[in-house]
Protein backbone atom coordinates (compact mmCIF):
# COMPACT_ATOMS: atom_id res chain seq x y z
CA UNK A 1 0.00 0.00 0.00
CA UNK A 2 1.25 3.49 -0.79
CA UNK A 3 0.23 6.99 0.12
CA UNK A 4 -1.95 9.20 -2.06
CA UNK A 5 -2.26 12.96 -2.26
CA UNK A 6 -5.57 14.54 -3.28
CA UNK A 7 -5.28 18.24 -4.06
CA UNK A 8 -7.90 20.94 -3.54
CA UNK A 9 -10.76 20.56 -6.01
CA UNK A 10 -9.83 16.95 -6.71
CA UNK A 11 -11.17 13.54 -5.78
CA UNK A 12 -13.98 11.37 -7.07
CA UNK A 13 -16.66 13.93 -7.81
CA UNK A 14 -20.42 13.64 -7.47
CA UNK A 15 -22.87 16.41 -8.28
CA UNK A 16 -26.37 16.08 -6.86
CA UNK A 17 -29.30 18.46 -6.80
CA UNK A 18 -28.70 19.25 -3.12
CA UNK A 19 -24.94 18.81 -2.70
CA UNK A 20 -21.56 18.48 -4.38
CA UNK A 21 -19.17 15.84 -3.08
CA UNK A 22 -15.50 15.01 -3.53
CA UNK A 23 -14.43 11.63 -2.15
CA UNK A 24 -10.99 12.38 -0.72
CA UNK A 25 -10.09 9.04 0.87
CA UNK A 26 -11.44 5.65 -0.10
CA UNK A 27 -11.55 2.59 2.08
CA UNK A 28 -8.99 0.93 -0.19
CA UNK A 29 -6.39 3.35 1.20
CA UNK A 30 -7.25 2.65 4.85
CA UNK A 31 -7.72 -1.13 4.81
CA UNK A 32 -11.47 -0.42 5.01
CA UNK A 33 -11.16 1.49 8.28
CA UNK A 34 -12.38 4.92 7.09
CA UNK A 35 -13.32 7.10 4.16
CA UNK A 36 -13.35 10.90 3.90
CA UNK A 37 -15.55 13.15 1.79
CA UNK A 38 -15.72 16.89 1.29
CA UNK A 39 -19.38 17.85 1.02
CA UNK A 40 -20.67 21.21 -0.17
CA UNK A 41 -24.35 21.31 0.70
CA UNK A 42 -26.43 23.63 -1.45
CA UNK A 43 -29.10 25.95 0.02
CA UNK A 44 -32.12 23.92 1.03
CA UNK A 45 -30.10 20.73 1.66
CA UNK A 46 -32.01 18.09 3.63
CA UNK A 47 -30.96 14.58 4.61
CA UNK A 48 -33.84 12.59 6.10
CA UNK A 49 -33.73 11.02 9.56
CA UNK A 50 -31.66 7.82 9.59
CA UNK A 51 -29.05 5.90 11.56
CA UNK A 52 -26.25 3.43 10.97
CA UNK A 53 -25.88 0.12 12.78
CA UNK A 54 -22.11 -0.20 12.25
CA UNK A 55 -20.81 3.07 10.84
CA UNK A 56 -19.65 6.03 12.92
CA UNK A 57 -19.62 9.50 11.32
CA UNK A 58 -17.53 12.55 12.13
CA UNK A 59 -18.55 15.88 10.61
CA UNK A 60 -16.22 18.90 10.66
CA UNK A 61 -17.91 22.09 9.49
CA UNK A 62 -15.74 24.26 7.24
CA UNK A 63 -18.23 26.95 6.17
CA UNK A 64 -21.86 27.93 6.72
CA UNK A 65 -24.36 26.33 9.08
CA UNK A 66 -25.58 22.76 9.30
CA UNK A 67 -28.53 21.92 11.54
CA UNK A 68 -28.39 18.41 12.98
CA UNK A 69 -31.54 17.04 14.55
CA UNK A 70 -31.14 14.25 17.11
CA UNK A 71 -33.89 12.63 19.17
CA UNK A 72 -32.99 14.69 22.23
CA UNK A 73 -31.43 17.83 20.77
CA UNK A 74 -31.06 20.08 17.74
CA UNK A 75 -27.61 21.52 17.06
CA UNK A 76 -26.74 24.37 14.70
CA UNK A 77 -23.13 23.64 13.76
CA UNK A 78 -20.95 26.43 12.35
CA UNK A 79 -17.38 26.60 11.03
CA UNK A 80 -14.96 24.84 13.35
CA UNK A 81 -17.60 22.59 14.95
CA UNK A 82 -17.01 18.83 15.05
CA UNK A 83 -19.95 16.46 15.44
CA UNK A 84 -19.25 12.84 16.37
CA UNK A 85 -22.11 10.44 15.66
CA UNK A 86 -21.63 6.87 16.85
CA UNK A 87 -23.61 3.94 15.44
CA UNK A 88 -27.30 3.64 16.36
CA UNK A 89 -27.89 7.37 16.84
CA UNK A 90 -30.82 8.68 14.81
CA UNK A 91 -30.03 11.96 13.05
CA UNK A 92 -31.26 14.30 10.34
CA UNK A 93 -29.39 17.18 8.66
CA UNK A 94 -30.50 20.44 7.07
CA UNK A 95 -28.80 23.54 5.71
CA UNK A 96 -31.03 26.45 4.80
CA UNK A 97 -28.28 28.60 3.24
CA UNK A 98 -25.70 25.95 2.37
CA UNK A 99 -22.61 24.68 4.15
CA UNK A 100 -19.36 22.86 3.56
CA UNK A 101 -17.93 20.06 5.68
CA UNK A 102 -15.53 17.17 5.84
CA UNK A 103 -17.07 13.82 6.79
CA UNK A 104 -15.24 10.76 8.04
CA UNK A 105 -17.04 7.41 7.84
CA UNK A 106 -15.78 4.40 9.78
CA UNK A 107 -15.75 1.73 8.64
CA UNK A 108 -15.40 2.82 5.04
CA UNK A 109 -18.10 2.09 2.48
CA UNK A 110 -20.03 5.33 2.12
CA UNK A 111 -17.95 6.11 -0.98
CA UNK A 112 -19.20 2.85 -2.52
CA UNK A 113 -22.79 3.91 -1.79
CA UNK A 114 -22.20 7.20 -3.64
CA UNK A 115 -20.79 5.33 -6.64
CA UNK A 116 -23.84 3.05 -6.68
CA UNK A 117 -26.25 6.01 -6.45
CA UNK A 118 -24.64 7.52 -9.54
CA UNK A 119 -25.66 4.47 -11.61
CA UNK A 120 -29.36 4.48 -10.66
CA UNK A 121 -32.20 5.39 -12.97
CA UNK A 122 -34.94 7.85 -12.04
CA UNK A 123 -37.36 4.90 -11.71
CA UNK A 124 -35.03 3.20 -9.20
CA UNK A 125 -34.79 6.40 -7.13
CA UNK A 126 -38.59 6.58 -7.05
CA UNK A 127 -38.99 2.92 -6.01
CA UNK A 128 -39.21 3.09 -2.18
CA UNK A 129 -38.66 -0.66 -1.69
CA UNK A 130 -35.62 -0.67 -3.98
CA UNK A 131 -34.11 2.34 -2.20
CA UNK A 132 -34.76 0.89 1.28
CA UNK A 133 -32.98 -2.34 0.28
CA UNK A 134 -30.08 -0.43 -1.25
CA UNK A 135 -29.73 1.88 1.74
CA UNK A 136 -29.73 -1.01 4.19
CA UNK A 137 -27.06 -2.80 2.13
CA UNK A 138 -24.85 0.25 2.82
CA UNK A 139 -25.80 0.54 6.53
CA UNK A 140 -28.27 3.40 6.10
CA UNK A 141 -31.47 2.69 8.02
CA UNK A 142 -34.47 4.96 7.55
CA UNK A 143 -37.75 4.95 9.42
Amino acid sequence: MTYEIINAGEGIEYEWSSDHIFVKTMGSLTAGRASLVEDTMKPGFHLARHHHKKMAEVFYILEGELTLIFDDRTVVATAGTTINIPPNVWHEAKSENGAKMLSIFSPAGFEDYLAKLKTLTAAQFEDADFMRTLNEAYDIWNE
